[in-house]
């Protein structure tokens, strides 16, 4: 295995393209995201109420977050919310 040091690293970073800008604003937002989603998924664990009102409307509870409610995502919370 070749050995690398941080001179060659960088020299070899700097010749790959950017990344997409989808990519760069997918990973600004994602953290954002995950803590909105967290919150949620934990006030729907601790009150009954408030996630059978989540799990009837998901879609409506993810905006209300501010999550873009796309269908992968409302797949998994609802497999999460309803176990």
């Amino acid at each position: 295995m070749t050995a690398y040091n941080e001179e060659r690293i960088g020299e070899l970073l700097r010749r790959l393209p950017p990344a997409p800008v989808g990519w760069v604003s997918a990973a600004q937002e994602l953290p954002i995201a995950r803590a909105q989603l967290d919150t949620l998924v934990e006030r729907a664990e601790a009150d009954a109420a408030f996630r059978a009102t989540v799990v009837a409307d998901l879609e409506r509870a993810l905006l209300a977050a501010g999550v873009e409610p796309k269908p992968a995502l409302v797949d998994h919370l609802r497999k999460r919310l309803t176990a």
